[in-house]
């Protein structure tokens, strides 16, 4: 292994990361990224959303689920990294990203999305992804808001 690899990993992994949360951002004359959003995953990937309790749901329900949405009350949706903090080993990583979303230009919330990635044939793809909402008594951790965890 060189040392150029493990960067290669995180920069490969941070693609990932800011293609999913651009491919979940539409509004007036921008459209989601669907297919790009699911490309990122493994066959058979698990999602986690926010909502309580806990339930798995297909990569395909999360975006027919998204869709929808998108074309009812939820018109306008921005998500933007905050910041993320990856971990390496081999062919297995982690990856935890901060987030911010604003829906229809108005409502801004926070949260803070774990994935579990494997790379095989060369490529990194997500295994699993879960996510919870950020909130004054579950706030954001300040190393990833401020970006210094970012690697």
């Amino acid at each position: 292994m060189t040392e150029d690899e493990p960067d290669a990993d995180g920069a490969a992994i941070r693609a990932i990361i800011a293609r999913q949360f651009a491919s979940l951002s539409w509004g007036e004359g921008r459209a989601p990224g669907w297919d790009d959003f699911a490309g990122d995953f493994l066959d058979g990937a698990s999602l986690f959303p926010a909502a309580r309790p806990a339930r798995r749901t297909s990569v395909a329900d999360f975006v027919e689920r998204m869709r929808g949405l998108s074309q009812t009350s939820l018109r306008s949706l921005d998500e933007t990294v905050l910041g993320t903090d990856i971990r390496v080993f081999g062919n297995i990583a982690i990856a935890m990203a901060a987030a911010e979303m604003t829906e229809n230009g108005a409502e801004t919330n926070h949260s803070m999305e774990m994935l579990l990635l494997v790379k095989s044939g060369g490529n990194w793809k997500i295994a699993a992804q879960a996510w919870d909402r950020a909130s004054e008594a579950n706030p954001l951790p300040d190393v990833l808001v401020s970006g210094a965890a970012s690697r």
